[in-house]
């Protein structure tokens, strides 16, 4: 084995820090050959205190050194992006701009349909939101409310860049506006430039880069953005990049990030041909939902109060962030299928229906998971813990009320940990992840 690392990622999450270490491969792809933990350190006023610290247990678990090695680095220590969305309608320009939001680091804390009134405009103040996402209208369709919008936000005087992606035959005014009260302008396509057209990759880059200037914000984190000419991609971005890199080699697949302060679901899948044809609204190829209130260590206190479940009350004392009782794991182990049913139902389409003057049928509200083939469970709570397998089982239950991946489904724990590392990896090199994932497959198998 060769004693150097070639490439290194470094993640800082909400609870813990994970490092990673890559040879490349002669025949395209990585070899997995180490890796290190150790607790995130914001409380101790920088987060390089736990990078140093997983760095440290991964010399020690391998006995190789990455000094010098090509780095990434992904985080969600700063809590995500915190966004307020604005749009004209919530069925289409809202619902698309929260869409990229959520795909690109944005932590959605409120969404805005048609004109601002004054009780939300006291909201978004009260937010104070490090990002405000204006958009709304088709291409060369409706300006007066988006207008108006604009002209409002401008005049909260919030010190925070503004990002448009509304009606292109509004830029020019809008650039006016927000020029005149000094406040930062970013400038995306149109999520929504015609009727049932989706269009949120511009959007999620731009969202993207915004997250880059915020996260150096995480204490200790400005020195990492250095490590890395890549720049520092948000940990749930980094899991969709893998997510769809893994469908183009195996097929649709549905992934769940169970951590310690959130739950996040990414499904890439067009949906099935008997249930695409009655969904009521466009949903992205590729979509991330977070589920804020469904932590199993942050935020397991969200959960139980959810679960109403007394003895979980009576046994909170036990929740560990790395539990090492049989107790504490299992524990985490019930939190966890809480957090992946709740948080799979929230991500699926639902089946109604819609009685008309022809008869009673059936429509879909949301994403269609039913063509799904692929249940990937990474993050430590489902991967560390034993039980991982037959809590995704569970939602694998096919269209019923939730459109859901059938029975069939192939279920894939990510031991290793490395899905995040491997999205991440992405940027610079998609076919060798791709590599990468076709041998875990196969190995899987």
């Amino acid at each position: 084995m060769a004693a150097q690392i070639e490439i290194l990622t470094l993640e800082v999450g909400s609870t813990i820090t994970k490092v990673n270490g890559f040879l490349r491969l002669a025949g395209g792809g990585f070899e997995h050959v180490a890796q290190g933990f150790a607790p995130t350190s914001i409380a101790q006023g920088d987060v390089g205190i736990g990078v140093d610290g997983a760095l440290a247990d991964l010399k020690a678990r391998s006995g190789l050194d990455p000094a010098g090695a090509e780095t990434f680095v992904n985080s969600s220590a700063a809590g995500g992006l915190r966004m307020t969305v604005h749009g004209l309608t919530y069925s289409m320009t809202a619902r698309a701009a929260r869409e990229a939001a959520l795909g690109a680091g944005g932590l959605v804390k409120m969404v805005t349909a048609g004109e601002l009134d004054t009780f939300e405009l006291d909201e978004i103040r009260a937010i104070h939101p490090n990002l405000i996402l204006l958009a709304g209208g088709v291409d060369y369709g409706e300006k007066a409310i988006v207008l108006k919008n604009a002209e409002r936000l401008a005049e909260l005087g919030l010190s925070v860049p503004v990002l448009y992606a509304g009606n292109i035959a509004l830029r020019r005014p809008i650039q006016e506006r927000f020029q005149a009260a000094g406040i930062e302008l970013l400038l995306a396509d149109n999520v929504f430039p015609d009727v049932d057209v989706l269009n949120i990759e511009p959007l999620r880059r731009l969202i993207h880069e915004a997250f880059n200037r915020h996260i150096i914000h995480a204490p200790g984190m400005a020195r990492f953005g250095d490590l890395t000419r890549w720049g520092i991609l948000p940990t749930p971005g980094a899991v969709l990049k893998g997510a769809e890199l893994f469908a183009e080699v195996a097929g649709d697949c549905l992934v769940f990030d169970v951590g310690g302060a959130t739950t996040d679901v990414h499904s890439v899948t067009e949906g099935s041909a008997e249930w695409t044809p009655r969904m009521v609204e466009p949903e992205p190829r590729a979509k991330r939902t977070v589920e804020g209130d469904l932590g199993v260590f942050v935020n397991a206190r969200n959960i139980i109060d959810l679960a109403a479940n007394p003895e979980w009350e009576a046994r909170l004392s036990e929740v560990e962030a790395l539990p090492s009782s049989e107790r504490a794991q299992e524990m985490t182990r019930a939190l966890c299928a809480f957090a992946v049913e709740t948080g799979a139902r929230r991500h699926a389409g639902a089946v109604t229906d819609l009685y008309t003057p022809t008869g009673r049928k059936q429509i879909v509200k949301g994403k269609d998971l039913s063509a799904v083939r692929w249940v990937i469970g990474t993050g430590g709570a489902l991967t560390r813990i034993e039980g991982g397998e037959a809590i995704l089982r569970r939602i694998c239950t096919g269209a019923g009320k939730h459109l859901l991946p059938v029975p069939e489904s192939q279920i894939l724990l990510d031991r290793d940990y490395r899905f995040s590392a491997l999205g991440t990896l992405a940027q610079a090199y998609p076919d060798e992840v791709k590599a990468t994932f076709q041998r875990w497959i196969e190995t899987a198998s």
